[in-house]
């Protein structure tokens, strides 16, 4: 368990602890997550971590080097996670981020810090709606709140609990035990006062508590470079509204795309395109589109990994049409991608919206700043970087 407070942040965990300090590429797994806090704004780590506690102390010190100070839990090394917890409550803040050390979720801290404080909850949990059968289902969500917990997975629940949550120091003396996780001593208490706010994600989490797990997260955490790119005002012109091109023959490349392409391939980046077609189109016809798109990004020294689209009508209320960022998660799933850490280049402000909900980083095309131009600059802060 990770603890943070102040910012800061607190971290724990009841799975094997050796896998905590497990290589993954090139640096202990438990480094990625101190990375994580730092970079999201924490200054403080209380680290809760039972027997890996030595191996962690002799890798991150004080934590001086790292941009963030690190305090370990001496003396409860055998504790159960909620025993622990509430040991160390005299030294958190009001307020304070409880997270599985075992569980890395690229977070956006600032926006769940801000629904949890117009909840007015005494906690908030990040849950993952597992539409994907990804995880096991232990978390039912009902109005904003958490209905029901139960890590057992044995419940008709829909949804993953993820991990990582927003607690008030005071709901910790609602803890019905000192037994077992933070979780299952606290969050019962907490859902029958209905104080359980639920943060709801889309974004799949990743875990080194089976080797399976850590080989996944080796690969997520290799972070292949990638961009998503819309197509109208991006890769071809933007048609007057509703219109789209519906045939190989209205189809016609911007000026530049094609060698943006070419800069993002030279770079090692994976190219997605994501294309509105609003039932518009036939299969026939969408398939000939797309043919097209990817033999002329190879013939250009280029390429295209994927190629997602929304086939629904503007009114179908689908989750794959934006502003909603249905299609960036299916990109996410497929692809192991770090939305945090991925440009989403599009032509209009749905687009926009779409790469905020998913937490993903907007950058607008336009005449004056076209894709190539956007292709080079992205490089250049990527190599600052």
């Amino acid at each position: 368990m990770l603890v943070g407070w102040g910012h800061a942040a607190a971290v724990g965990v009841s799975d094997p602890e050796p896998l905590l300090m497990a290589d993954v590429n090139g640096r202990p797994f438990l480094a990625h997550m101190v990375e994580l806090l730092r970079n999201e704004g924490f200054t403080r780590l209380l680290m809760l971590v039972g027997h890996a506690s030595a191996a962690a102390r002799e890798y991150f010190g004080g934590g001086e080097a790292r941009g963030i100070r690190i305090a370990y839990a001496s003396g409860m090394e055998s504790l159960p996670p909620a025993a622990q917890a509430l040991a160390a409550r005299s030294i958190l803040d009001d307020h304070f981020l409880l997270l599985h050390a075992d569980t890395y979720w690229p977070m956006r801290f600032e926006t769940m810090w801000q629904e949890y404080a117009e909840s007015g909850a005494l906690a908030m949990t990040a849950v993952y709606s597992n539409r994907d059968g990804y995880a096991v289902d232990t978390v039912k969500v009902s109005g904003g709140l958490v209905e029901l917990f139960d890590p057992t997975g044995q419940s008709s629940v829909h949804g993953s609990g993820v991990g990582y949550s927003i607690v008030r120091r005071d709901a910790l003396n609602l803890m019905l035990s000192q037994d077992g996780t933070v979780e299952s001593a606290l969050f019962p208490a907490l859902i029958e006062r209905r104080a359980l706010a639920a943060y709801p994600t889309e974004h799949r989490f990743y875990g080194v508590n089976t080797p399976e797990r850590l080989a996944r997260t080796r690969v997520f955490l290799s972070r292949g470079a990638a961009v998503i790119l819309d197509c109208d005002g991006v890769l071809n012109p933007k048609p007057s509204p509703p219109a789209y091109a519906r045939s190989v023959a209205e189809f016609e490349w911007l000026p530049g795309a094609l060698e943006a392409l070419r800069v993002f391939r030279g770079a090692g980046y994976r190219v997605i395109v994501v294309c509105p077609v609003r039932g518009q189109v036939s299969v026939g016809d969408l398939e000939g589109i797309h043919d097209l798109m990817r033999r002329g990004a190879h013939a250009a020294g280029g390429g295209i990994d994927a190629i997602y689209q929304c086939p629904h009508d503007w009114y179908a209320g689908c989750e794959c049409r934006k502003p909603r960022p249905g299609l960036l998660f299916q990109a996410q799933r497929d692809f192991a991608l770090d939305l945090t850490r991925t440009v989403v280049l599009g032509a209009d402000e749905n687009t926009m919206r779409a790469a905020a909900a998913a937490g993903a980083i907007g950058r607008f095309v336009t005449p004056d700043l076209p894709l190539v131009t956007q292709a080079r600059e992205i490089l250049l802060l990527r190599s600052s970087a």
